[in-house]
């Protein structure tokens, strides 16, 4: 097949279709850079949805970040920026590969196109041309030849007339005889260009038409092959990625099967635990009794002016501490407003904050007396004397750091060791103590003190409570004794300086009257008189199972 042998009459027919060859393959450019342009389009609109949904640093939002199904959340945000990536990636190597080579390749097919068209205009101009000047040939033979019949006719008629000059006569004959040569001439040149234009006319149609059509013919196939392999690339350059997509798809999997419940529920508990004990029984008030009605502890009742009135008289202040309100002021620096356990990881946190200050202006210490040792081996490098308020500098903030260290590790020290009972020290190093100015209420506000430090009726209650908490205070004192629930003997020797600890020798055997609940200190009595707490990893317990339990006091 052929298209010079079966499209030889075809040249108008094949220039449309070639043309319109090239228009698919320029619509399948546009299409690929479509294509590209949408891949970019939601490449970035992956990543900006990633970078939304980012926790922002030193917000709440990163402190979120600790929970696994959060960490997932996050794995999945850092997936999907990756699986935007790979879409980026397919929007370049369709760039490269598909639209800048058809766009080249384009203009090379246009050029060649007009090439071929060009040299098969040219063999139809000349073959235009040579027909032309047959037809030409053509005419003038056969106006010669008319010529020389009539020259004939002439001549013979001047010859048959009696009355015509011989002169005339002879005249005659010579004219009908050149315009005879005339003819003959006309016709040798007839025949001539007859031959060269069946020659030059059967090249055209077998040599020259078939060659340029071939060239054609092949110029198409190559532009079908072409469009051909650019879509197969444009598949493989989808295919390209996939691993690398499954591989985001894989992380997110793993980021949502790494997600615990339990771990999440146990920072929960972290996170949020008070340290308290929850609140004791309510007693129950006899009304019936003759007897002065005392003052049940954790009732609420409605005052004259509408507003709560706490009603001290059990045996723990402690049960109060759910039913009152946070006071909603500056946070102190001791962080004297948390409960315990909270207080405990704040400070601990600082702490460790304050470490890395140091450690990091130590080692800024050390770089620079390398530098100052530098410059004294090679005074040319720099003044040694220059670097000397810079290391004093640099001493001066860590002494200030290591001061500001010890401060808070008191803190510390003081909720790690400290009883549930707060003591007065504690109470006078807390800075909601230390704002109090109205002198003559802060007894009865240091007694309805919350464990987070704050204080929690408004001032005008302060006067209400005061004799209420006289009442409990003595209550608390005149308490019986708890029963024994097992004995202890003591592991170290420990040394109870703080109120309300005791002091223990290594060996000693105690009673226990209260086990650990969970803050560190077992409450154990040596004699009726004497008790107090101490460190539980200070005493090995032995529990009586048959002993019943005493309702424990925070």
């Amino acid at each position: 097949m052929s298209w010079g042998t079966e499209l030889w009459d075809q040249f108008d027919n094949l220039e449309k279709h070639t043309q319109w060859g090239i228009d698919i393959l320029e619509k399948y450019i546009k299409f690929v850079k479509e294509r590209t342009e949408i891949e970019l389009s939601y490449a970035k609109q992956l990543r900006n949805l990633s970078k939304k949904y980012q926790p922002k640093k030193n917000s709440k939002e990163e402190e979120e970040y600790k929970y696994t199904a959060c960490k997932a959340f996050l794995s999945t945000l850092n997936e999907m920026n990756d699986y935007a990536g790979q879409h980026e990636v397919i929007s370049e190597n369709m760039t490269s590969q598909i639209t800048v080579d058809l766009m080249r390749y384009v203009q090379e097919l246009k050029q060649e196109r007009k090439s071929n068209f060009h040299d098969g205009r040219k063999a139809q101009q000349h073959i235009e041309t040579c027909w032309k000047q047959l037809e030409s040939s053509k005419r003038r033979f056969e106006r010669d030849c008319k010529e020389a019949d009539r020259a004939q006719q002439y001549f013979e008629k001047m010859d048959a007339d009696i009355n015509v000059t011989k002169a005339d006569v002879e005249k005659a004959r010579q004219q009908a005889q050149l315009r005879h040569q005339m003819a003959e001439d006309s016709k040798a040149d007839y025949s001539s260009i007859l031959q060269r234009f069946n020659q030059e006319q059967w090249e055209y149609y077998h040599t020259h038409i078939p060659n340029i059509f071939q060239k054609i013919q092949e110029m198409e196939e190559r532009r079908i092959v072409r469009i051909g392999e650019s879509m197969k690339t444009y598949a493989e350059v989808d295919r390209q990625v996939i691993p690398i997509i499954g591989k985001c798809l894989d992380g997110i999997v793993k980021a949502a099967e790494s997600i615990d419940q339990k771990n999440d529920s146990q920072l929960v508990v972290e996170a949020y635990k008070s340290g308290f004990e929850p609140p004791g029984d309510i007693e129950f008030e006899d009304y019936t009794q003759p007897m002065k009605r005392t003052v049940s502890e954790n009732s609420l009742s409605s005052s004259k002016e509408g507003k709560p009135e706490l009603k001290f008289g059990g045996k723990s202040r402690g049960k109060l501490w759910p039913f009152i309100k946070k006071n909603k002021g500056a946070t102190p620096e001791d962080f004297s407003n948390l409960p315990p356990e909270q207080r405990r990881k704040k400070l601990q946190q600082k702490v460790d904050d304050l470490n890395k200050e140091i450690q990091k202006e130590m080692d800024q210490r050390d770089a620079i007396t390398k530098m100052k040792d530098v410059y004294l081996k090679n005074p040319q490098m720099g003044d040694p004397a220059s670097l000397d308020h810079k290391l004093a500098e640099a001493a001066q903030n860590i002494e200030k750091l290591r001061l500001e260290t010890q401060k808070f590790e008191a803190w510390l020290a003081e909720v790690e060791g400290r009883l549930p009972a707060r003591s007065e020290q504690a109470r006078r190093q807390s800075g909601m103590y230390e704002a109090q100015t109205h002198q003559t209420v802060t007894n009865c506000a240091q007694d309805r003190e919350s464990p987070d430090g704050s204080y929690t009726e408004e001032q005008s209650q302060e006067s209400e409570l005061k004799v209420l908490a006289t009442d409990f205070d003595d209550e608390f004192d005149d308490e019986e004794p708890l029963p024994a629930i097992g004995t202890c003997k003591a592991l170290y020797t420990f040394e109870g300086q703080n109120e309300g600890t005791i002091s223990v020798v290594e060996g000693e055997m105690l009673s226990v009257i209260e086990e650990d609940k969970g803050d560190g200190w077992t409450r154990i009595r040596r004699s009726e008189d004497e008790e107090g707490y101490v460190p539980t990893s200070y005493v090995e317990v032995y529990l009586d199972k048959n002993a019943k339990g005493a309702k424990t006091y925070i």
